[in-house]
């Protein structure tokens, strides 16, 4: 549910003053796109895979609030740019390799030290034009995902991405937005779209291989070769849909 109690007059205030400018860091923000068009390449997956992963269990006694405070229990650990507009969700920080991984409303994703609360990196995840003249809602709420040396973070801010996890490099990011867990398989992240689509991304290059229209915002599942998005079944290959008795 997105927080309405804000004013046209100050939300074009707070566009105005942040625009460009990281809200945590001095300097301006870098463009992620060079376009907002999409290339779909229409094509099967080669090797797709079958199942996702098994998710590692780890324990991460991390909690980030609305104005972008992150706390372990009563100690804050790292403050952020309070926005006075956000999605209310249930996200929670990520703890990998002595690590806290953390979205926040203001579109950014920030890796902090867990011993000496240092900053390790903070990298944008969202489409500048979206903050200057488009949505105003920026939040990073799908869980982010850590494999093979690599960060993935989509926020409704139209950015899906792939973050080098050693310097906060962006591999490459695409004009994807979402608000849901999504799945990092092999070399394949399928993603349920803002757009309501379900995407099949090639997590080497940010290569499209297809994508498909969904009924219902929903967290996919991947099993026996099969992407399920609420009632609807995929094949994990070819992102065609799965009537009833095939």
């Amino acid at each position: 549910m997105r927080k309405t109690a804000i004013s046209l007059a100050m939300l074009g205030g707070l566009m105005a003053a942040c625009s460009s400018h990281d809200p945590i860091l001095p300097g301006d923000r870098t463009a992620i796109f060079d376009t907002a068009n999409l290339t779909i390449l229409n094509t099967e997956i080669p090797n797709a895979p079958t199942d996702a992963p098994e998710p590692v269990a780890t324990d991460c006694p991390y909690t980030r609030d609305t104005s972008n405070v992150v706390w372990m229990g009563d100690r804050k650990i790292f403050s952020g740019f309070a926005t006075p507009n956000f999605v209310k969700s249930d996200a929670q920080p990520i703890c990998h390799g002595g690590f806290v991984y953390v979205g926040l409303t203001t579109g950014e994703v920030v890796k902090v030290n867990q011993k000496n609360r240092q900053i390790a990196w903070i990298a944008d995840v969202y489409r500048p034009s979206n903050m200057t003249g488009g949505a105003s809602v920026l939040d990073i709420v799908a869980p982010i995902v850590i494999s093979g040396g690599a960060v993935y973070a989509g926020g409704i801010g139209d950015a899906f991405c792939r973050i080098n996890n050693a310097n906060g490099t962006r591999t490459w990011c695409v004009d994807v937005g979402t608000a849901t867990p999504f799945i990092v398989a092999d070399a394949v992240a399928y993603v349920v779209a803002t757009d309501n689509n379900l995407y099949a991304i090639n997590t080497k290059n940010g290569d499209i291989y297809w994508r498909t229209p969904i009924r219902k915002q929903a967290t996919p599942h991947l099993a026996n070769g099969r992407v399920t998005v609420g009632r609807q079944h995929f094949d994990a290959a070819t992102g065609v849909e799965i009537t009833s008795g095939k």
